[in-house]
């Protein structure tokens, strides 16, 4: 009789073991992605520059000598107290690659380096605030664990913590200060309006599901495409880095696609 319970008992101390947590699901992960892609943090430790993404597990232990020998072949991707960007989240596994500045091949952008001279010939560098942007990017792997994966953006935030400092106003929170208010709105209501660019558009919906460029009449544009079959797809048209136009479809299965009135931003 005992014997017969021993399973039963087993089950029962699994199913409360600290730590376990579900996989996420497919809305959760789109969330995360969405939350945090185009978000800004500041390098609490020198962060090295790798091919192979950083191992960091979930509790904020990670192999100093790994990171070490890493600075030591290509140098610093984020110096203490740099502004770095997660340009990228991808799940494999039990782990949660975070992109920061658009991986090693990434960093600094060209207008983080452009001064603009005033009426007095004082300059100011585009894009300067009160951190210094990171001079490189890298990949950091977090490994999940018995803690499972962060289900929110909150949670990912906190699991970061020991190296990125998401706490702090960032670099997002300051650029939202500085631009028109009806643009401000939109991006915390996660929408698009016309007259929007490019980092606003990140900034509003994340990175887009691809990218068309077309050429008509000596006039390029650049679609930016959201969603995919079934459901709704957003097109966003820019015209020389600004957006021209708005449109939603709704694509079913089967290849049929309905259009949705204009939208009137």
């Amino acid at each position: 009789m005992r014997a017969a319970r021993l399973p039963l008992i087993l089950l029962a101390a699994a199913a409360v073991l600290p730590g376990k947590t579900e996989k996420l699901t497919a809305e959760q992960r789109v969330d995360l992605v969405r939350s945090l892609a185009a978000e800004f943090g500041t390098a609490k430790v020198l962060i090295p520059r790798s091919k192979k993404p950083l191992e960091m597990s979930s509790r904020g232990q990670y192999d100093r000598e790994e990171w070490a020998f890493a600075m030591s072949k290509f140098g610093p991707a984020a110096r203490l107290g740099d502004l770095v960007q997660i340009t990228k989240l991808e799940f494999k596994g039990e782990k949660l690659i975070v992109e920061l500045n658009h991986g090693i091949s990434g960093g600094r952008r060209w207008w983080h380096r452009i001064q603009v001279a005033g009426s007095m010939n004082q300059g100011t560098t585009l894009g300067a605030n009160q951190a210094t942007h990171a001079p490189g990017g890298t990949k950091i792997a977090l490994v999940f664990g018995d803690d499972g994966p962060p289900a929110s953006a909150d949670d990912l935030k906190r699991m970061l913590k020991p190296v990125l400092d998401f706490e702090q106003r960032s670099a997002t929170e300051l650029y939202l200060d500085k631009i028109d208010k009806k643009f401000r709105d939109a991006i915390e209501s996660k929408t698009v309006i016309a007259g929007m660019d490019k980092e606003m558009v990140l900034l509003s919906k994340g990175k887009p599901v691809r990218k068309v460029r077309d050429y008509k009449a000596g006039i390029e544009t650049e679609d930016w495409l959201y969603g995919e079959p079934p459901g709704d797809i957003l097109f966003v048209t820019f015209e020389n880095g600004e957006v021209i136009r708005i449109k939603e479809l709704h694509a079913a299965l089967g290849g049929q696609v309905r259009e949705t009135p204009p939208i009137e931003r």
